[in-house]
């Protein structure tokens, strides 16, 4: 089995610096109990290392008691959050992707300006919703081509487009595309982050080289099922968390293996499952 890891696989530099970050504040020597609004990434495994080292996760705000510290993950959060953050005492640790930060600016200006604000994205996944959460939670979300397509614009009213940074690059041109038809009064910013697109680019040209390829990541991770269709449009494709989830016999029957990991994928994962194909 020849076995080829895509040049942009696992953590990316806002999940890196987020981890990090937690890390330190849970090694370090101090007398008040560490919590995190929600996990602190999309990888099962990693989360519990960190939940074994001490951190605690609440899925709400309101389950934090006062006077502790709370960690804001690299999806980032809405205004509102650090409202309540305040009135309740706590010492927050910020952790917000810098590139997510920046949509967050960007939504908030635009917003104040009276601006309506277009998000393309997952309605239901923490970063748009802490999007959102910079407009009144008043952004018109879409996500597919046909939701593009079917979407209603104003055209006496000036609009602000932004995006989740993982959206699949090709999708989100042809929305644009759709978008521009639609109304002249649209500000598009291509809030993608250059990881994904440069995770997503490694990916398709890594997977019209393999018989298979092998995307490692959370079933939760939007980057990561993200790669996954990606790598499907190309060649047979296994999506695992880790190596108890492959399909060894299938497997087996390539011979050009390609591996690549979403951006939550920690490397000693990465590592595991590219030792136990080698195994095999």
């Amino acid at each position: 089995m020849n076995i080829k890891i895509s040049e942009k696989a696992g953590f990316c530099f806002g999940v890196k610096r987020a981890m990090g970050l937690a890390w330190r504040e849970l090694c370090e020597e101090h007398d008040k109990q560490i919590y995190a609004l929600g996990p602190l990434i999309h990888n099962k495994q990693a989360v519990e290392k960190y939940e074994e080292r001490g951190l605690v996760t609440a899925d709400d705000i309101e389950e934090i008691p006062s006077d502790v510290k709370m960690i804001i993950r690299s999806h980032g959060v809405s205004k509102s959050i650090y409202d309540r953050a305040d009135e309740k005492e706590l010492e927050v640790v910020d952790t917000t992707c810098p590139f997510v930060k920046k949509i967050h600016d960007i939504v908030k200006e635009n917003y104040d300006k009276g601006k309506k604000i277009i998000l393309i994205g997952d309605k239901n996944h923490p970063e748009v919703i802490g999007i959102n959460g910079w407009c009144n939670n008043s952004a018109i979300i879409i996500k597919t081509i046909d939701e593009a397509k079917e979407l209603e614009l104003d055209p006496e009213v000036d609009y602000c487009s932004v995006a989740q940074t993982t959206m699949n690059l090709e999708v989100y041109g042809n929305m644009v595309d759709i978008l521009k038809q639609k109304s002249d009064k649209i500000d598009f910013n291509n809030t993608i982050c250059s990881s994904t697109k440069a995770r997503q680019e490694a990916a398709r040209e890594l997977a019209s080289e393999m018989d298979c390829m092998v995307v490692i990541g959370g079933k939760h991770s939007s980057n990561t099922q993200k790669l996954v269709g990606i790598c499907k449009e190309v060649c047979p494709t296994f999506a695992i968390e880790t190596r108890d989830d492959l399909d060894v016999e299938e497997i087996k029957k390539y011979e050009n293996v390609g591996i690549t990991a979403g951006a939550s994928t920690p490397d000693w994962i990465i590592d595991d499952i590219i030792e136990y194909l080698k195994s095999l």
